[in-house]
């Protein structure tokens, strides 16, 4: 049961690492868009780029954080893994059950290609985020 208790605590983790990246990508990529608007209806001058820039900024670092949590996860993950076939080969633990994808993971990697969908939007101004 520990083993499923700390498998819990790593999703959990994740989800938390999810939550912030979200909250990046989106405060970043509405920055940028709304402060984009504003520079296409000749609200702003034309040659500030500085509110783009700090939401791109933004999306990047949600981003960059949420490929990190994923990388740190699967780490983890896979020692967890490691750690509970040893000890099942050794007779310690009875280890029958099986260890399946993380559903938080698919989701997380789901959410990465959106962030990185965002950055392409931002930066060269095409798809339907524009």
């Amino acid at each position: 049961m520990s083993f499923q208790r700390t498998r819990m605590s790593t999703d959990r983790t994740l989800m938390s690492i999810m939550r912030t990246s979200v909250s990046l990508i989106s405060f970043g990529f509405t920055i940028a868009q709304f402060f984009e608007r504003l520079r296409a209806n000749k609200v702003i001058a034309e040659g500030s780029g500085a509110a783009r820039h700090f939401g791109l900024a933004m999306v990047g670092l949600g981003v960059v954080m949420l490929l990190l949590g994923i990388s740190y996860h699967l780490y983890y993950m896979h020692t967890l893994r490691l750690e509970r076939d040893a000890m099942t080969r050794e007779g310690l633990i009875h280890g029958a059950s099986p260890y399946p994808v993380s559903l938080t993971l698919l989701v997380s990697l789901a959410l990465l290609g959106i962030g990185i969908f965002a950055v392409v939007s931002v930066v060269s101004d095409i798809g339907p985020l524009h």
